[in-house]
């Protein structure tokens, strides 16, 4: 079964959430969060493989190239430019779709490979993790996403999604069974949970809500839920002690005190996302 974790914004405690359910669940534990992958500060896996991470972009051979335009014409995506009688190559925007080698009648047009980043893979306490890294300046993360969940293995995967609602976190929920959303109890932090919502039930994915840093109250997201006949999975407390622990790159779910609060949440976890 593949849990994605995701939240509408930044900040919200996502990666505390799925790194430490991990741990409670012995689930594979899967960073997709590309240009910012953090998971593995607090898994601290020992890794054992590195794989590159490559995309096509088109090679323009000078000597046949006649500068006709056509394929500026048909990039939907403005990877190709017609400057004067040169054709300039933008090759970060290009999204390898082919159809400029296509409709290239001189035959100017060959694809090559480049590296936009890589996948690192290793194991803690007999739990797989993985996750992908986005090299700096490279614009496009869905490629290394892609790539990263093709490797997949049975059992129960822990999918750590980018923050935010966009391409990003819909190619991070391709696979998914269920979904985690984890939000604080703020206004920003519902306006975008309501963005995260709205996403997951477009793909029909069955989800559930954990409230990070809840001090307890009957808070505006806890109203919402309520409202809106959402399952509220449970909370994390708002806790200087729990602050302490993540920002030291420890798993709260090793501190004894603290435990109980990621067996609950896998507890009711399992309720909400029709477990199987």
């Amino acid at each position: 079964m593949n849990i994605a974790v995701l939240s509408g914004k930044g900040g919200t405690g996502k990666t505390t959430v799925s790194t430490n359910l991990a741990l409670a669940l012995k689930a594979n534990y899967i960073d997709c969060d590309v240009e910012e992958p953090n998971g593995f500060l607090f898994l601290k896996p020992e890794i054992k493989e590195i794989e590159s991470v490559k995309v096509e972009y088109p090679f323009i051979d000078d000597d046949k190239c006649t500068s006709c335009g056509e394929c500026v014409n048909v990039c939907n995506f403005n990877a190709l430019a017609k400057v004067k009688e040169d054709i300039i190559l933008f090759e970060k925007l290009c999204h390898g779709c082919g159809a400029c080698e296509i409709v290239c009648k001189k035959g100017a047009l060959k694809y090559k490979k480049r590296e936009i980043g890589n996948i690192e893979k290793g194991k803690m306490q007999g739990i797989n993790c993985s996750r992908g890294i986005l090299n700096i300046s490279e614009p496009m993360a869905v490629p290394v996403i892609n790539n990263l969940l093709k490797g997949l293995v049975k059992g129960v995967n822990l999918i750590d999604c980018p923050p935010g609602t966009s391409c990003n976190v819909v190619s991070s929920l391709k696979y998914a069974d269920g979904a985690i959303l984890v939000t604080e109890p703020t206004e920003f932090g519902l306006h975008d949970l309501k963005m995260a919502v709205e996403l997951v039930k477009m793909f029909n994915i069955p989800f559930g809500i954990v409230i990070n840093k809840d001090n307890g109250s009957e808070n505006i997201v806890k109203k919402y839920c309520k409202k809106e006949n959402i399952e509220l999975i449970g909370s994390i407390p708002y806790s200087k002690d729990i602050a302490k622990i993540y920002s030291k790159g420890e798993l709260i779910y090793n501190n004894i005190e603290y435990k109980n609060i990621f067996d609950e949440l896998s507890g009711k976890m399992k309720e909400v996302l029709r477990w199987n």
